[in-house]
């Protein structure tokens, strides 16, 4: 029975690119809505920027661009990412559009009249100077704990302890320097504490099928046996000036982000049957006969760090809203990606860019295999390695897979003129729906690493027939030739088997074996595995092999320092934000396989610092010992290739050869701040 599906992927914050984080994400969801696209069901997979909220405002106001005209932006940059990874959306949004501004005021007022949305006062810090009440991030002040300076308000870089904005000694606005104060504002609250929302979520987290075991086992957690809730009420508004949906029966107070956020979901989806492209994709019917219709299931992938929102608010939010507004049919939850055992982070320089990816040329059906190979249904991290990369895409997708037609394909061409003749091709289609069968549970179970290891393991049985059966000692004798013909049909049926499972995974290039080398006018659906092909047309080259020195260049634009930029003016009050420290350069080294760092170890006044600069060509290692320099001390550490790398030295360059470090007058010495 046909199935009609209305899939979507987290949202991305718009006030920057798309990390690498997000596209793990996105291939998951893709392999999985092209998958059942395969089975013939109507898939709708959409996707939005999520486009409100504090960062997004002050981002603005520093580049002095309007909020509408950084999120346009970076919404013009969506494109690359969406078609360079062969994604396959339906439509792409965002949140900052009419359609959720309607959508989120309708949701407020059916709460409202539910009796679940109150008012009460709340003290906050704010920034006397800017204007606007502080969230925890733009406080920062000496730790309680440890007396490390510069912390901000909700942990402790250096001790990990958590605290509170008040509980900072001598706490400040990491926006404009100024001491933050205390003051009172009314905010409205979502009652998810009410009985009725409770006694709702216990049942929803219950019912088999909406979460993975572990996700229902941690929501449960947060709500407890005695029939009350453990994370309280939710605050859904913020104070003016914020970017944002205005709350419409109190002036100057906004939708907290994390309200219209999931709304946009649906505002996505409204605008993809308004603007006609869900006509074109053949859906008949309105937005709110979609929404409403009972078959219509609605799921969302999601990362783990999301939980508490999408498993306890927004089923919430939508049950009590009422109609047309219907809870989730599920929630598929994913670990986080890492790189090289490290998680991927902005803030500590690790990571992976998907458009550094792209420009070198890389291949992204390399990278859909490989996170496919890697990813199950439960909530665990996947971690990226260059070298298991390089290994597993070379051994797996050209050794094995690739390998069966580039041997079989030649012999059917050269001897038979294209046709294909099988001993007992009954038995073959019959094995071919067994194998079919058994990857089509694990990919719509989400176990897509189980299905690789199937499909390899049908790889590894066909590479070892086509060579125990020698066809090319077979054509050396004319009266082999029917069983050489035989031999290599069933390798290229086995093959074409292949590249219909690998489909969802590999779509170009089964999109090309299909056209180029079975002649098929259509990409394959599912039924196609058991469907024993007749006739080949000449081999073209699928794939080539990773070349380590690609996945070496994925790393290489962390190897340069960070620079500062001339091209756009700065205030005071953002240059002050800038620590920079004399340091003693305790000791240099050279890096092998690195062709511009070199490796210091800095004293900052009793505390050592390792810095990779990119120096090498200018300086003797030696030569540096001992001599005093410039380093940018509060710059996020930076995973590189070689290390992880703790601020930046200072150094000029002109447009002639030579690179040179800064050094202070005598009398400087480690630790001293530079003002």
């Amino acid at each position: 029975m046909s199935r009609t599906l209305f899939v979507t992927t987290a949202l991305p914050y718009a006030n920057g690119p798309i990390h690498i984080g997000h596209i793990m994400e996105y291939i998951q969801a893709d392999i999985w809505v092209r998958f059942e696209r395969m089975q013939g069901h109507h898939v709708h997979f959409i996707g939005a920027d999520d486009a409100h909220g504090a960062p997004i405002m002050l981002k603005a106001e520093a580049e002095g661009i309007t909020p509408q005209e950084l999120v346009g932006r970076i919404a013009a940059g969506r494109p690359q990412y969406l078609r360079g990874f062969h994604l396959s959306f339906d439509h792409w949004y965002s949140t900052d559009s009419p359609e959720n501004v309607a959508l989120s005021q309708d949701v407020y007022w059916r709460l409202k009249d539910a009796g679940l949305i109150y008012a009460k006062p709340i003290e906050q810090f704010y920034d006397p100077v800017k204007r606007m009440f502080l969230a925890d991030r733009y406080i920062k002040g000496e730790c309680p704990n440890c007396h490390a300076k510069d912390q901000y308000a909700d942990a402790c870089e250096v001790c990990s302890i958590v605290n509170a904005p008040a509980d900072l000694i001598r706490p400040y606005s990491s926006l404009t320097g100024a001491v933050p104060i205390l003051r009172e504002s009314d905010h409205f609250f979502f009652k998810l504490s009410d009985p009725r929302c409770v006694e709702f979520l216990r049942e929803w987290i219950d019912a088999p099928g909406h979460l993975q075991t572990q996700v229902a086992n941690k929501a449960r957690e947060w709500l407890k046996s005695g029939g009350g809730i453990e994370l309280g009420d939710w605050d859904i508004s913020r104070d003016a000036p914020y970017f944002g949906i205005p709350i419409p029966d109190a002036p100057g107070k906004y939708f907290y982000v994390w309200l219209d956020a999931p709304l946009g979901y649906l505002a996505a989806l409204q605008n993809y049957f308004t603007s006609g492209k869900a006509r074109a994709n053949g859906e008949a019917c309105s937005y709110a006969e979609f929404i409403t219709a009972p078959q219509t299931e609605q799921i969302h992938f999601i990362g783990k760090d999301i939980i508490y929102f999408h498993t306890l608010f927004w089923p919430a939010m939508l049950r009590f809203a009422g109609p047309p507004y219907k809870v989730p049919d599920h929630v598929y939850v994913h670990g986080f990606i890492t790189v090289m055992g490290e998680k991927m982070s902005k803030s500590r320089g690790t990571g992976i860019s998907p458009l550094r990816y792209l420009e070198i040329g890389m291949d992204p059906e390399w990278l859909r295999y490989y996170i496919a190979a890697k990813l199950n249904s439960n909530v665990e991290d996947l971690d990226f390695n260059p070298d298991d990369f390089t290994a597993r895409v070379n051994s797996d997708l050209v050794g094995k897979y690739v390998n069966i037609a580039s041997r079989a394909a030649t012999f059917i061409t050269r001897h038979f003129g294209g046709e294909l003749r099988y001993g007992d091709a009954a038995k073959l289609a019959k094995e071919a729906a067994g194998t079919a069968f058994l990857v089509a549970e694990s990919y719509e179970s989400r176990e897509f690493g189980k299905a690789m290891r199937d499909i390899m393991s049908v790889a590894d049985r066909l590479n070892e027939e086509f060579d125990a059966r020698k066809p090319w000692v077979l054509a050396r004798d004319p009266a082999k030739l029917p069983e050489l013909q035989d031999v290599c049909s069933r390798a290229l049926h086995g093959f074409k088997l292949l590249t219909v499972l690998l489909a969802p995974v590999l779509p170009q290039l089964a999109a090309r074996v299909a056209k180029e080398l079975f002649g098929l006018d259509r990409p394959f659906n599912w039924a196609d595995a058991e469907t024993l092909p007749t006739n080949i047309r000449p081999y073209s080259h699928l794939m080539v092999r990773v070349d380590p020195k690609q996945v070496a260049a994925l790393f290489e634009a962390a190897e340069e320092p960070d620079k500062l930029s001339s091209h756009s003016p700065i205030s005071i009050d953002e240059f002050r934000k800038i620590d920079l420290r004399i340091a003693r350069i305790v000791s240099a080294e050279r890096i092998e396989g690195a062709d511009k760092l070199l490796k210091l170890t800095l004293d900052l006044g009793g505390e050592t610092r390792t810095v990779f600069a990119g120096i090498k060509s200018s300086y003797d290692p030696a030569a540096l010992a001992g001599r005093l320099t410039v380093v940018v001390a509060n710059l996020a550490p930076r995973k590189m290739k070689f290390g992880v790398s703790q601020g930046m030295v200072l150094a000029a360059s002109g447009d002639g050869p030579g690179i040179y470090l800064l050094s202070p007058d005598s009398g400087a010495a480690p630790g001293m701040k530079v003002s």
